[in-house]
């Protein structure tokens, strides 16, 4: 099968997660899960790695294309991340984040989805109060618990500073108005820290279907239901089925999310405690 490779795009990864609630973008409490330091989110990598499909397809393919991404392998602080966009058959593009020499981030793109976004009606529920949220377990996430939607203003005021986050060179987003892919996914992770209590939690996995492009005038509103609860080699995964939409009216995103919510280290009693 021949292939036809586009331009490789260099970033050298921040990590956007320092200060965050979760302690996996912390170097000292990474290194006790095993890691070389502190993990730049899953969502960024995928930010980078959006590039490609963007680049190739513009427009068309933040309003109705499509991306698997598995995130392998960790990315650290100051990687010399390589995205390559490779295109195959039947209008498929392999996107890759190598950094270290390892491959980090695998995805697949197309300007069609290979299937349709999930349909369910995602009820509206209120977020808790960040003093009234519950522990992340496999009871308070079990499967079809309805996630309290949270509601956002329009990007535009820090749009720019989350592009210059992700090191985006792209002229589309503020040539255009349009709200980065990266951006809209991060609130399928928020929504999921926003509604439970998490301890270090990694972000492994996501499908994105790209419903129409977000402007950065638009308000948008993110709501979610869990789907599954799985325990995988000791590490206790959930995925959630999440809608993004503008004015909470008109679908923007749909995305299937996959995290470990507890990592094995966590199951086995690991001291997290500072040393």
């Amino acid at each position: 099968m021949s292939s036809s490779f586009l331009p490789e795009y260099l970033v050298t990864a921040s990590n956007t997660g320092h200060g965050s609630d979760n302690k996996i973008h912390d170097d000292k409490i990474a290194q006790k899960f095993g890691f070389t330091g502190a993990l730049v989110p899953g969502v960024d990598v995928y930010a980078y790695m959006a590039h490609a499909p963007v680049l190739h397809w513009g427009r068309k393919w933040l309003e109705h294309g499509y991306m698997h991404v598995r995130l392998a392998k960790p990315v650290y602080e100051d990687d010399k991340t390589c995205v390559t966009g490779s295109l195959g058959s039947k209008g498929k593009m392999l996107v890759e984040a190598n950094a270290r020499g390892e491959v980090c981030g695998v995805g697949e793109a197309m300007i069609e989805a290979p299937r349709a976004a999930p349909q369910t009606k995602i009820e509206k529920a209120s977020m808790p109060k960040a003093d009234q949220r519950s522990a992340a377990s496999q009871l308070t996430l079990s499967t079809n618990t309805v996630l309290g939607a949270r509601d956002d203003e329009p990007a535009a005021l820090g749009h720019d500073n989350y592009l210059a986050s992700v090191h985006e060179s792209l002229g589309i987003y503020r040539d255009q108005g349009l709200v980065h892919p990266g951006y809209i996914l991060r609130r399928a992770n928020l929504i999921l820290r926003e509604n439970v209590v998490l301890g270090p939690w990694i972000h492994v996995e996501s499908w994105i279907w790209n419903l129409r492009a977000l402007r950065v005038d638009e308000p948008f509103t993110t709501r979610g239901i869990v789907t599954d609860n799985f325990d995988r080699k000791g590490h206790l995964f959930v995925d959630l089925d999440v809608l993004v939409a503008a004015g909470d009216t008109e679908p923007v995103t749909r995305v299937s999310h996959r995290s470990i919510y507890v990592p094995r280290q966590l199951r086995e009693n690991v001291s997290l405690e500072d040393r």
